[in-house]
């Protein structure tokens, strides 16, 4: 009984050995090469999977996104500059089978491989361009690389640089630039300042003068308005002051107006100026005069007349 129960023991133990190894549980994300007598038949996976433990042999594959270090590798630029580079490569399992047929190590075989990548596209390119076109750069180490790992059944997604070391004198030279650059940059921010400053009070002393000459315009205006108002009213007093002279003149008698012209007369007459400016209504005047004279004379004289007769008339006694 006892020899029984120890030959089942170690059948059981021999039945969940063999389980073990013929039972497969993959996960989403693992895919596993199966080598059936050294011969490739295919990936598996993922979930439940049987093998046979005997003539097959696995390759467990992570076809999840992965990353890969590429430590400092010195290089030389185009204008014979040493610099040391560092940068991080994504990469992403695409083909199972040909990422464990075709290529032994990967690890290895793409450090060599981003090594001399490095090299090749570094020395293509200035020291300028590789400290100012660093996504250039990394857009063409991504296409270099993912050319040699497409055969091995990898996908480079992404090559990211993150640290460049350029020589000391370079970095003393730099150093010195940037400086310079401040500077400069210090410089040009002032004397924008100052050029803005200058339009601001060039404009506002403009626009002050605008105002001062629309002020004048307008107190010009207003001033020539208020003398033309005074001019008419002025006009109109003197219009209605003839107007009521001549209204006057026209209601006087033409006796009043003599007496005004000969008392005029007398006047210039005492005056003991020599020159005398002489109105041309003066001949009418004189003419009127001659005429109410002779008519004067013509009354006179018959009365005149007739006492003389009447004196040398006989008396009768």
């Amino acid at each position: 009984m006892i020899a029984a129960g120890i030959i089942a023991l170690i059948i059981l133990i021999i039945v969940l050995l063999v389980l073990t190894r013929t039972i497969k549980i993959l996960k989403e994300y693992q895919r596993v090469v199966v080598f059936r007598l050294g011969r490739s038949i295919g990936s598996k996976g993922p979930g439940l999977l049987l093998i046979n433990p005997v003539i097959d042999r696995l390759n467990l594959v992570d076809l999840r996104e992965q990353y890969f270090e590429i430590p400092h590798q010195t290089a030389i630029t185009k204008d014979n500059a040493p610099i040391s580079i560092d940068f991080i490569m994504f990469y992403q399992v695409i083909d199972p089978v040909q990422s464990v047929v075709a290529v032994q190590n990967f690890s290895g075989a793409a450090l060599n491989v981003a090594a001399t990548t490095l090299r090749s596209v570094v020395g293509d390119m200035s020291l300028d361009d590789v400290l100012s076109r660093r996504e250039d750069m990394n857009s063409l180490l991504r296409l270099r690389l993912d050319e040699v790992t497409e055969r091995w059944g990898v996908k480079v997604s992404n090559v990211e640089v993150r640290e460049i070391n350029p020589p000391p004198a370079v970095q003393d030279a730099m150093t010195r630039q940037m400086s310079a650059e401040r500077t400069r940059r210090a410089v040009v921010t002032e004397s924008e300042g100052q050029k803005q400053a200058a339009v601001t009070v060039a404009e506002g002393q403009k626009q002050a003068a605008v105002l001062a000459a629309e002020g004048q315009k307008q107190a010009t205006i207003l001033a020539a308005e208020a003398e033309r108002e005074s001019a008419k009213l002025r006009a109109q007093g003197l219009s209605d002051a003839l107007e009521a002279v001549n209204t006057n003149a026209a209601r006087s008698d033409a006796n009043v107006l003599t007496l005004q012209y000969l008392e005029t007369l007398r006047q210039l007459a005492q005056s003991p100026s020599t020159k005398f400016v002489i109105p041309a209504e003066l001949t009418g005047l004189v003419a009127t005069m001659g005429q109410a004279t002779r008519a004067a004379m013509e009354v006179v004289q018959p009365s005149t007349n007739g006492k003389s007769n009447l004196d040398k008339t006989p008396s009768i006694n």
